[in-house]
């Protein structure tokens, strides 16, 4: 019986790692599963075929009453905004003239230098022009004229 319990609390000791080190709320329900084996191991001596039954039904039943509360609460987050998308539609000023047939082009925007391309294929863009940033592609924007 010592060594079912020490199973069952290092089967929820990595379950509550799992989750602490993932924070995505997937093993959650089974470290409950894996607690409640250990509790009915401790406090009620059942076998180990018992012992996974509790397991497995109790992850199953804490995962069905809980999962439709998740769901919900992850869509109605509020998406938050990154840099890239406040850079949409800003200005910047184009310090290396923008040309996708030579791969050049370069814009300083809010005092910070991005490789750019234009939003139109074959547009060129010369330097000193002001344009506006109508895409961020990681360290890549897409301009127009202004």
């Amino acid at each position: 019986m010592e060594a079912e319990l020490f199973i069952w609390a290092i089967v929820f000791a990595l379950f509550v790692v799992a989750e602490v080190t993932t924070v995505q709320l997937v093993s959650i329900w089974f470290a409950v599963g894996a607690l409640c084996a250990l509790l009915s191991a401790y406090f009620f001596n059942v076998g180990f075929i018992a012992q996974f039954a509790i397991f497995t039904l109790s992850s199953g039943i804490f995962l069905a009453f809980t999962f439709p509360f998740l769901s919900k609460w992850r869509k109605n987050r509020v998406p938050v905004s990154t840099n890239a998308e406040l850079d949409i539609g800003e200005t910047a000023v184009v310090i290396e003239e923008i040309n996708e047939n030579t791969g050049s082009g370069r814009v300083t925007l809010k005092g910070v230098d991005w490789s750019a391309v234009p939003a139109v294929s074959g547009t060129v863009i010369p330097k000193d022009s002001i344009v506006i940033v109508k895409k961020v592609q990681g360290a890549k924007l897409t301009v127009v004229l202004k």
